[in-house]
């Protein structure tokens, strides 16, 4: 650390309190010049990022997890409170996975599979625009699926 008076390197620290959130404050001496000065340390973060099908990144937000899910459940029988447990159960999922970078497709799904046990109609309109489908032989498609769930389920 160097003082910021006579700019030379070697201080002592005379006393360290807690002062906000992960913030510590710090008094300091110079051994030099013998004046203190107070320094404030910060737990640096770095940020989840999100990789983007385009292989752009983005820093991890859980809003646009919400938007697209909001969106998926607009006039559906899906609770506010069904919905942030998704968010949280996603976000602690990636922050739990992943430490520096997660693929978006990772993110998807696990909105795919949440939104599939709680509505049928929310997961597929969530998984239209995820998963880009381009017609509607998509939507047949992943609807034989769900059907295919659906009747082996039931047999159990």
């Amino acid at each position: 650390m160097l003082c910021p008076f006579c700019r030379q390197g070697e201080t002592k620290v005379v006393d360290s309190r807690d002062s906000q959130e992960f913030v510590i404050r710090r008094r300091r001496e110079c051994l030099d010049c013998g004046r203190r000065f107070t320094t404030y340390e910060k737990i640096e973060e770095s940020p989840l990022k999100v990789i983007k099908k385009d292989g752009t990144r983005v820093p991890f937000d859980r809003e646009r997890i919400r938007t697209g899910i909001e969106k998926a459940c607009y006039k559906r029988p899906v609770s506010p409170d069904q919905v942030e447990h998704i968010i949280d159960t996603v976000e602690h999922d990636v922050y739990e996975t992943f430490e520096r970078e997660v693929p978006s497709r990772y993110i998807g799904e696990k909105v795919c599979d949440a939104l599939r046990l709680i509505d049928q109609v929310a997961f597929v309109r969530f998984a239209s625009v995820y998963r880009s489908f381009q017609d509607v032989n998509d939507f047949v498609e992943e609807l034989q699926v769900l059907r295919g769930r659906d009747r082996n389920s039931k047999k159990s």
